[in-house]
């Protein structure tokens, strides 16, 4: 693999996140939010004020979606949910108003992934919650209130992740991680469809697996790779541009923030991690942040209006 351009990011929060996932930047708040999956927490971090929240959550959260009244959509393990953290800034645990189970007759599953289309509306995938992963027991799912829950024409999956979307679109970016192969597909969001799924890059060619990604205003994909430490540039034609190398093994999801939308910011985990690790490796589940001085785009926000 020949690196044109590689760089180091600097610890900006020591949140020491069992497994810290779903980064999204808040542009309203000026902020970046993120979950602790394993710690069922929700937390807020604003860089220009250095003010860090968190909120204690009912149960997991995978990931979620800001929403256009001021809410968060969250995807706790088992259903959707809203929550308004406006109203609630003490760290007791955040009162939330359920909207919809989620593969309530698998009880083997929990949501993992998701962001929502270029529409607004939810995408995210749910995997199979039980020691090993190995069975595909996961699907992806599209939530609107406009057309309810429906289920994406995808295979079953082991563990969802990577789901972001090109700039357009037009294109959907999904995989599973114990295949280490990150797709694409055609996306068509009002129908809940998708077609000519096909390989987008193998990223376990390079090492480590692949999970949360996301896309920037040139279209290319920017990869958090697990056990790797590190988070890849893919160009839109599945070409590796660069990377970001972060202290944490296990880097989990990227996101674009700040004023021009060119600090990159990303969430890491605690897990899989032996006392010797987290003594070479101290700020694991922390979020760090690179300025790439390329430009990402901001998630539409979920239409929570009724």
């Amino acid at each position: 693999m020949t690196i044109s351009t590689q760089q180091t990011a600097a610890l900006r929060v020591d949140a020491r996140c069992t497994l810290g996932e779903g980064a999204v930047w808040c542009a309203r708040r000026r902020a970046l939010l993120w979950t602790d999956i394993e710690g069922a927490r929700l937390w807020l971090h604003a860089p220009l004020t250095g003010t860090t929240l968190s909120w204690a959550l009912p149960d997991r959260a995978g990931a979620f979606a800001l929403c256009e009244s001021g809410r968060v959509l969250l995807g706790l393990a088992k259903g959707l949910v809203f929550a308004d953290v406006d109203a609630h800034t003490s760290p007791s645990v955040l009162p939330v108003t359920p909207v919809v189970p989620v593969e309530p007759d698998e009880p083997r599953t929990r949501i993992n992934d998701g962001r929502t289309d270029r529409e607004g509306r939810f995408v995210f995938g749910t995997m199979n919650d039980t020691d090993g992963h190995a069975d595909r027991l996961g699907h992806f799912h599209q939530f609107s209130l406009a057309h309810g829950l429906r289920r994406l024409n995808i295979d079953g999956v082991s563990i969802s992740n990577s789901i972001c979307f090109s700039p357009d679109g037009r294109t959907m970016y999904f995989t599973d991680s114990v295949d280490g192969t990150i797709r694409q597909a055609e996306y068509d969001s009002a129908a809940a469809r998708v077609s000519r799924v096909r390989p987008f890059v193998r990223a376990e060619d390079a090492g480590g697996m692949p999970d949360g990604s996301v896309v920037d205003a040139d279209g290319a994909m920017w990869n958090a790779v697990w056990g790797r430490g590190r988070v890849r540039r893919y160009l839109p034609d599945g070409t590796f541009d660069r990377e970001v190398i972060v202290a944490a093994p296990n880097t989990t999801c990227p996101a674009f923030g700040g004023a021009d939308l060119t600090d990159l910011y990303v969430t890491s985990s605690r897990l899989e991690m032996d006392a010797a690790a987290l003594a070479t490796f101290p700020h694991a589940g922390g979020v760090f942040h690179a300025a790439t001085g390329v430009r990402g785009l901001v998630d539409p926000a979920f239409d929570d209006r009724v």
